[in-house]
Parts: C-alpha cells; sequence; structure tokens
C-alpha cells in the first residue's frame, strides 16, 4: 500500500496534531469510561478445529467454550482464555463462502496481546518450531512480533505491561 510522502505526509502529520490538540486530555481531565472492559472480540473463521489448534495447541490460549451460535443454525460460537478476564471468540458460518481477510475499513488491523518477557521468547520459540512466518522484533521494534492466523487476523504479542504503549502509562 503507498505511503504518503512530500506536502501529502505532513498535511496528515498536521491533522494528527490538530486532532491531539482538539481530543486528547490530561490523565486529570479525562472522565472515567463508561464500560467495565473487553468481555470478548467476537471474529469469524473458516475452520473450527484448525482455529481451535492454532489458538490453544500453538499459542497456549485455553480453549474455554464451544457452542452453538445462538443466532446461527450450525453455526459455532466458541471462546479462548487470553487473561485478566478477557476472551477472544470465534463464530464459523457454515454454508457461508468467505472471501480471503482483506486489510480495509472495518477489518481488524491486529490484536496486540500483552505478554511478559519470558512468554515473549517462548512465543518466538513456538513460531519458529512449527514453520510460522512472523516479523520482528528484527525490524527496529524490538517488543513486538506479528503474525497472522490461518484465518488471516493479525496477531502482536506486545512485550509491555497492559495499559502502557512504549514504556508510557496511557492509564492512570
Amino acid at each position: 500500500m503507498p505511503q504518503p510522502e512530500g506536502a501529502e505526509l505532513e498535511a496528515v502529520r498536521a491533522r494528527r496534531a490538530d486532532l491531539r490538540g482538539k481530543y486528547l486530555q490530561a490523565p486529570a481531565d479525562r472522565r472515567p469510561t463508561t464500560v467495565q472492559g473487553v468481555h470478548h472480540i467476537a471474529l469469524v473463521c473458516k475452520d473450527v478445529e484448525e482455529t481451535i489448534r492454532f489458538y490453544q495447541e500453538l499459542l497456549g490460549f485455553p480453549l474455554v467454550e464451544l457452542v452453538e451460535n445462538r443466532d446461527y443454525a450450525g453455526s459455532s460460537h466458541f471462546f479462548f482464555d487470553i487473561g485478566n478476564g478477557n476472551l477472544l471468540g470465534f463464530f464459523d458460518f457454515p454454508g457461508h463462502d468467505h472471501k480471503p481477510f482483506e486489510e480495509t475499513i472495518g477489518a481488524v488491523q491486529h490484536l496486540a496481546l500483552s505478554t511478559s518477557p519470558e512468554e515473549f521468547e517462548k512465543a518466538k520459540a513456538r513460531l519458529t518450531e512449527a514453520g510460522v512466518d512472523y516479523l520482528g522484533p528484527d525490524r527496529g521494534v524490538d517488543n513486538s512480533l506479528y503474525i497472522r492466523d490461518p484465518n488471516g487476523v493479525g496477531l502482536e504479542f506486545y512485550r509491555e505491561e497492559l495499559g502502557r504503549f512504549e514504556g508510557e502509562p496511557l492509564l492512570g
């Protein structure tokens, strides 16, 4: 995908600076959020068993439920534990022909998952052993590793504490 350059790039950066000035509030001035957090993220998969094997066996996310989707007969709805009371959910839709993943408006660009330095290294080793291609930490970002799941969903293993970005606290 072509990146902006020259005057176009400067205009994008100026727009971001304007938005930061207009909307980003200092921690002491922010209202509390109106929700408790993420209960689950629900994504679509092409193959239930392939998805379970990838997340549970390769990545180490325990499968905690597998039921029929209440909104679509025959469809499975299943959940993985991704820590701190957060769930990663999937649906399949038997009989539907879904096009492959595409990075576009409304699509999930990636999920960034907080991991300890020890688990980060273990994830790298498991992915290498399984022959799963990944990007990073070799590209100047030493605290991130990026993969795509069998459905095209982007995952980032981010060696950072929850609520922080690049070492800086975002949440009070």
